[in-house]
């Protein structure tokens, strides 16, 4: 059984919980520079051992894995030290906030020969893994065009300080979810051309950056994607729509993954329509806090598949080459959001020499 540390213990909360409830893994400390809040997981999990100093993780030999979950900011640094303390790492999306640290971080981890897995947990949602594996089995055919969504009434995030500084971008934090879903599928994205606008629900709040953005994506054999992302206005009742959408087209069927509703549809190659939802034991697994705040089972999932990559020793996706090619295109849509043209992946890869 491998053993993990978890640093920052907001979104590490969900960790937490994963690697306790998890038969593969060993919880061995956890770290927070926040006392208080290492108080707080400690009684909430009756889980004592914590700290709030790095180096005490980075120093014990017994650790085989770290989890980062820190303000992007940090993420560059924080892996970097862990690679060169002979740690494994798990770090939340997205992967890092620069990619001028791309090329170091590459190059450290082929020196060590420690695995770093990017944890974009929404792959690991059931009715995402249930797509893949229809899609993968040819259910549906041949890919045509993806479009992927995150729309959610995230007015309440407005009410936070942070939340009206320069530095806070939904395109990061939020679209970075579907943008997923598209490199999943269309891994050799080419160009991308988009618009956004601050809403004026957001411009009364004071938002400095986009709240509403559409995007259209080119790969470089000519397939099409798009994606959708709207923050600050009220929602579809979830029985009509979900926050977060992936519908797949294809030659022969097409699907449809559903988030935070455990449901599913397609259409596949016999004709054959059906919707599926799972239960209470299933939604049990992936909701295991009040309001479905925090989604401990995709990052169950997802760790316990990384653990099954170290010790078969596979490559666990999204890798780290993958979590920078999502880190380029959003910043590519980045940069056409403020041109207003269509921006090619390769001029900013090639811009760090990556």
């Amino acid at each position: 059984m491998l053993k993990i540390a978890i640093l920052g213990l907001g979104e590490g909360r969900s960790t937490m919980s994963a690697a306790l409830g998890s038969s593969k893994l060993e919880l061995v400390k956890v770290c927070d520079r926040n006392e208080e809040l290492c108080k707080k997981r400690a009684r909430e999990f009756d889980f004592h051992s914590y700290t709030t100093n790095y180096d005490d993780l980075l120093k014990d030999d017994s650790i085989d894995i770290i989890a980062i979950y820190t303000p992007d900011h940090l993420h560059a640094e924080h892996i970097k030290q862990a690679l060169l303390h002979g740690k494994h790492v798990v770090c939340t999306k997205p992967f890092i906030d620069d990619l001028s640290d791309a090329a170091a971080l590459l190059e450290l981890s082929k020196k060590t020969g420690k695995k770093v897995f990017i944890g974009q947990s929404s792959r690991f949602f059931e009715p995402a893994k249930r797509q893949r594996k229809d899609y993968e089995e040819g259910l549906i055919g041949d890919l045509i065009t993806i479009e992927a969504q995150y729309h959610a009434d995230h007015r309440w995030f407005l009410e936070k300080e942070w939340s009206l500084l320069q530095s806070f971008r939904w395109l990061y934090g939020g679209l970075s979810h579907p943008v997923d879903f598209i490199r999943w599928y269309l891994p050799n994205i080419e160009e991308v051309m988009g618009y956004g606008m601050i809403s004026s629900n957001g411009s009364a709040a004071g938002l400095k950056n986009e709240d509403t953005m559409h995007f259209i994506f080119k790969a470089t054999d000519g397939r099409i994607a798009r994606v959708s992302g709207v923050y600050t206005s009220p929602t579809q009742p979830a029985q009509r729509d979900s926050g977060m959408s992936t519908i797949l087209r294809a030659t022969e069927g097409a699907s449809q993954a559903d988030y935070h509703e455990l449901r599913y549809a397609v259409t596949d190659k016999t004709g054959e329509e059906k919707v599926i939802t799972w239960g209470d034991s299933t939604l049990k697994h992936y909701f295991r806090f009040e309001g479905q705040s925090h989604h401990a089972g995709e990052y169950q999932n997802y760790l316990e598949y990384f653990v099954d990559s170290i010790e078969l020793k596979f490559t666990a996706y999204p890798d780290m080459e993958e979590g920078i090619g999502t880190v380029a295109l959003l910043q590519a849509m980045d940069k056409s959001l403020q041109t207003g043209l269509p921006v090619k992946l390769a001029d900013v890869l090639n811009e760090y020499g990556l």
